[in-house]
Parts: C-alpha cells; sequence; structure tokens
C-alpha cells in the first residue's frame, strides 16, 4: 500500500514531537511505501535538516510556508474575474461564518490554480483587499470583523496568502496516485489531502494530537506573541479584528476537514470533543493514543525502590501554561508540614523571562539553608536540565524521586505525565486537557490554579510511600496497555487497510494497486492548460530530482542521512528523495 504522509513543522524535520511519532508510525509499517508531503515553518526548521529515513520512505516533496512564493504568474481579464468570484465566495463564508460559501470558494481557486498556475499574485491584489472589506461590511457579517482597518485587511491577505499556498503546490499529480492520504495534522497540513480528496477520490486520514483550531487560539490570544512568520510579525501580538479573521478562517477550515475526512483520529477524549463540536460524526471518528518507547523507562519503572521518597519532581517546558508559580507556593506549604522534601524541576525547554521569574519566587519562598554553620547553604528547589550529569536521560529525571507533579493550567495530551505513570511513578496532577483520561485512577488530581489542593495531594502521597508505590505501579500498567508504540502502530496498520477496504472512490472509477509504481508519470498541478505538450514535459521534474527552479541542492538525495534543504529559496521547494 502507498501511503501519502502530510506534515507541517514536524517529520521529516530533526525537531519537534510531531516528528516522533510520525517516524515511528513510519518504521513500524515497513510493509507499506510511504511518501512525504511536508510543509516547513521556518528557514531554521529546514536547517537543521531531516532525519534518516527508512529505505521504504520512495519520496519527500517539501514546500515552505516562511518564503515568498511568486511564480510570476499574472491573469487574463477573464481569469482575474474568475478569482475575483471565487475569493468573494471565500471571504463570505469567513466574514459570515457560512460553511457552503467557503467551501465554494476554497475548492474554486483550487481548481484556477491547477489550470492557470500560482495564486500568489492574485492573492496579494487590490482586487483581494476590496474583497475582504466588503465581506467585512456586508450585513451579517461577525460583529469582531465589522471594523476592521486597512492595516488589519493587509495583514490578513497576508496571512491567508500563506495559508493557502499548498493550493498552488505541484503535489496533486502525485497524490493522486497514493492509496490513502494521511494528515498527521489538522489545519493547513491536511489541505493537500482534502484537495486530492475533492479531486481524485483519494480516502483521507486526519490524525490530531493536538487540535490545530485550539493551537491557534492559544498561539494567537490577545496576550500571545506571534511566531516567526505569522501575522503581525516583529510587530507585536495582531489586532483584535486580524485575530478575528483568522480564527473565522481556521474554524470555516476545520470544519470542512472534520466534514470531508473518511475518518478521524484523535489522540484522546479531549480533542475528540474538540472535533465533535466543529461538525465531526462519531461514525468517523476513532480514538488512538499516542505511542511512546516504553523500553526508554523499563529500568527504572521495573524498580520501585529506586528515587528519593522524599523528593518531588517536576518536567516539562518552563512555560506559563505549566503554572510553575502556582507549583511554588504549593511546594511552600509542603514544606512547613514536611521540612525535608525537595522539588527538582527538570527543564525539556524553556522561555528565559518565566524562568527568571520562578527563580527569583523561589529564592524568596526557600532561603539557602544550611545544617551548621560551617556548611554552604542549600536551596530546596533544584532548576535543571535534562541532559546534565545528575539527569542524562528523562528516565533519570523521573526515577530522581517517588511523586511527579503537573501543575499545568493549558494541556493537551500531557506527554510528562505519559512518561512518569511508564516510570511507575505515583503523579499529583491538574484537571486540564486529558489528564483525567491519561491517569484513569491511577494518580491524584486537583483542580488548577489551587495550590493548597495541589500540597494537600502532595503530602498525602509523601506521608504514604506504599500508596505511592500502589499507584505506580498501576499507572505503568495502564501506560503498557494504552501508551506504547505497539498500540499506535497497529492501530494505523488496521485503519490503512480498512480505509483501502471500502472500495474505490475515485471519480474516474479507478480502483486501488491499478498500476504500479513504476507506470507513473510525474506531473504538476500547477501546468497551465495553454501550455504546449513539449513546454510541460519540459518542466516535468525527472524521477528522483526536484522541481527545476527548486534551489541549488534540489536534486537526488540520499535516504541514509540528514539532507538540509536550502532555506534561502524564495520559491516553493520540491524536492524528491529515493532510497539508496
Amino acid at each position: 500500500m502507498r501511503i501519502g504522509l502530510l506534515t507541517e513543522g514536524g517529520y521529516p524535520y530533526a525537531t519537534g514531537e510531531a516528528r516522533l511519532w510520525c517516524d515511528r508510525l513510519v518504521r513500524g509499517l515497513p510493509q507499506h511505501e510511504f511518501e512525504l508531503y511536508a510543509l516547513s515553518r521556518s528557514a531554521e526548521q529546514e536547517e537543521r535538516g531531516r532525519v534518516v529515513l527508512p529505505e521504504h520512505v520512495t519520496r519527500v516533496w517539501t514546500a515552505p510556508l516562511w518564503a515568498p512564493a511568486d511564480d510570476g504568474r499574472t491573469y487574463s481579464r477573464r481569469e482575474r474575474r474568475r478569482f475575483a468570484e471565487c475569493f468573494k465566495d471565500l471571504v463570505r463564508g469567513i466574514c459570515a461564518g457560512e460553511p457552503e460559501p467557503f467551501a465554494a470558494g476554497l475548492y474554486g481557486l483550487a481548481e484556477l490554480a491547477r489550470e492557470q498556475g500560482g495564486l500568489y499574485a492574485a492573492l496579494r491584489s487590490e482586487t483581494a483587499v476590496r474583497a475582504v472589506e466588503s465581506a467585512c461590511r456586508a450585513p451579517g457579517a461577525l460583529r469582531s470583523v465589522q471594523r476592521a482597518q486597512v492595516a488589519d485587511l493587509l495583514d490578513f491577505v497576508d496571512e491567508l496568502e500563506r495559508l493557502l499556498r499548498p493550493l498552488s503546490l505541484d503535489w496533486y499529480e502525485d497524490l493522486r496516485e497514493v492509496d490513502v492520504c494521511h494528515a498527521a495534522a489538522g489545519g493547513v497540513a491536511a489541505l493537500p489531502g482534502l484537495l486530492a480528496k475533492r479531486f481524485f477520490g483519494v480516502p483521507l486520514l486526519v490524525t490530531e494530537y493536538g487540535v490545530q483550531l485550539r493551537a491557534h487560539y492559544l498561539e494567537h490570544s490577545a496576550d500571545a506573541a506571534p511566531g516567526p512568520g505569522g501575522p503581525g510579525a516583529g510587530r507585536g501580538a495582531p489586532r483584535p479584528a486580524v485575530r478575528a479573521l483568522l480564527a473565522a478562517f481556521h474554524m470555516r477550515l476545520a470544519a470542512e476537514i472534520y466534514a470531508r475526512a473518511d475518518l478521524l483520529t484523535p489522540g484522546n477524549a479531549h480533542a475528540r470533543r474538540w472535533q465533535e463540536r466543529c461538525g465531526a460524526t462519531r461514525d468517523r471518528l476513532q480514538t488512538v493514543y499516542p505511542g511512546m518507547e516504553a523500553d526508554r523507562f523499563a529500568t527504572v519503572g521495573e524498580d520501585p525502590d529506586c528515587g528519593d521518597p522524599d523528593t518531588l519532581v517536576w518536567v516539562g517546558r518552563i512555560e506559563p501554561a505549566k503554572d510553575l508559580i502556582a507549583l511554588l507556593h504549593a511546594f511552600a506549604e509542603v514544606r512547613r508540614a514536611a521540612p525535608g522534601t525537595r522539588l527538582r524541576i527538570f527543564a525539556t525547554a524553556v522561555v528565559p523571562g518565566y524562568l527568571a521569574d520562578c527563580r527569583s519566587l523561589a529564592a524568596q519562598l526557600f532561603p539557602d539553608e544550611a545544617a551548621d554553620a560551617v556548611t554552604a547553604g542549600e536551596n530546596p528547589v533544584t532548576f535543571e536540565e535534562i541532559g546534565g550529569p545528575e539527569a542524562p536521560s528523562p528516565a533519570d529525571a523521573y526515577g530522581s524521586g517517588r511523586v511527579v507533579v503537573l501543575s499545568s493550567v493549558i494541556e493537551g495530551f500531557p506527554i510528562t505525565l505519559a512518561e512518569a505513570m511508564l516510570c511507575g511513578r505515583a503523579t499529583v496532577s491538574t484537571d486540564v486537557g486529558a489528564v483525567c483520561e491519561v491517569i484513569g485512577g491511577t494518580g491524584l488530581v486537583v483542580p488548577p490554579r489551587n495550590p493548597r489542593a495541589l500540597a494537600d495531594a502532595c503530602l498525602s502521597l509523601l506521608r504514604d510511600p506504599e500508596r505511592a508505590l500502589r499507584l505506580g505501579a498501576a499507572a505503568r500498567a495502564r501506560a503498557l496497555e494504552l501508551f506504547t508504540v505497539e498500540q499506535n502502530v497497529a492501530a494505523f496498520r488496521e485503519i490503512y487497510l480498512r480505509l483501502l477496504a471500502r472500495g474505490p472512490a475515485r471519480p474516474d472509477g479507478g480502483i486501488p494497486f491499478e498500476q504500479p509504481p513504476e507506470a507513473r508519470v510525474p506531473g504538476h498541478w500547477t501546468s497551465p492548460t495553454w501550455a504546449a505538450p513539449a513546454a510541460a514535459a519540459d518542466r516535468a521534474p525527472a524521477a528522483g530530482t526536484g522541481a527545476p527552479g527548486a534551489g541549488s541542492g534540489a536534486g537526488p538525495a540520499s535516504a541514509a542521512g540528514p539532507v538540509p534543504v536550502p532555506a534561502q529559496t524564495p520559491t516553493t521547494t520540491t524536492t524528491t528523495e529515493a532510497p539508496v
């Protein structure tokens, strides 16, 4: 079976949690042939290079969302009228929250790009800006967008061009030949699969371990700084009207994806509820928990006596959403009741300003203590990094204590909590996101933003070591049953076969495996219909090479090592990669 795996900002690049589960999935299914279609978010990401790919990954196509994608294409008067009509429908659907015009405009723009070339110039034209302005001022428009100013309109059009860039990619003639399109995330990552489903009937599977719509809301909240390349980058947080327009676009796109996908696989019940509220039907939902490598935690998990019984452990990214301030106040209560207790905070990544605030608070709440007049003082709270001499691996960090604490106020699927369970640790967590679903009765759960409740739960486990051991053993058994790579791979193996067994859904009546892979001749989605056959053939890339104009280095690439994509390329980069 040939699987087209669609990613954004993750696999096959060298960083990111999404890279880990995609890599485990691909390596766990060597009987299938994978083709990767990756959207990159930044030049820095591409400069880090790719991970080593297995042999059954036969092709890699990449396209940057961060660089300008002007192909120099200009439209005739008739094509401009057609673009204006489609774009008007799209923005009417965004501004009024109407699904039918949004879908009609989206697929109309995709058809135009398919026939006449890229949309870069048209999406940034005055026509586009005026269409957005008219939609914002029209009766029935959302109140939050009605007062959008010229600067808001320009920012939104700029960001919308980036978000709609997948419509103009030259991936689709290859995507039409795969047996299943598997989007590793919702939102823009699933857009190529949505078009392949629409125009060629290719089954679409969408996996969301973190709901993209929810992530957008959190990232673009009023007090959140924009990420690299995001709207308003370098100018502070986006203005309210821009945030409202972008939120409306992502809402409409999510609803369209959920309505058209053959199957949605949320990573937990929390993500599933988001999808249901956005229109997904239960008959097309199947929860598949993310898989983790249990062997990395086996040594600690199988040794119930390891770790200091008087030490609390926290592991994760030090940022405001983790609410370490509340944890430090809770630990102050714990210290008053149990003076010998320590708190070890292990960082996987940090927000520098927030880390400084936490260090300052810890110094105020817990002055350095010394056993006598000649011994150096020591603070009971330590801030450490995983990879240091005392904690060279996450397993060592979790194993340094008997109780692991999670104090978050915002959480999706708590990866660190599942890792602590694999290590056989008793846990105390706040009731956010999918925490209760992950814990399942094997740990203590308290309300968020409640330091006193957090302190009481920690003290109950510190004072009863046998209970902590029982909870830790139960947590490990639950994690080994639900959160391993093996169960994740087995679930997707069955899902792929089920989607294929449903029979042909392609408009041309084709059937799976009708043509062998060697019979394919690569083509271009964006080759205009008016181009002469000879000219189109000249532009088609040879097998195993990148498309012309992909920049230096776009050509045959070995799958045996990292292959960096040239970050300086100003246009869409399309690279194919074949195994050695």
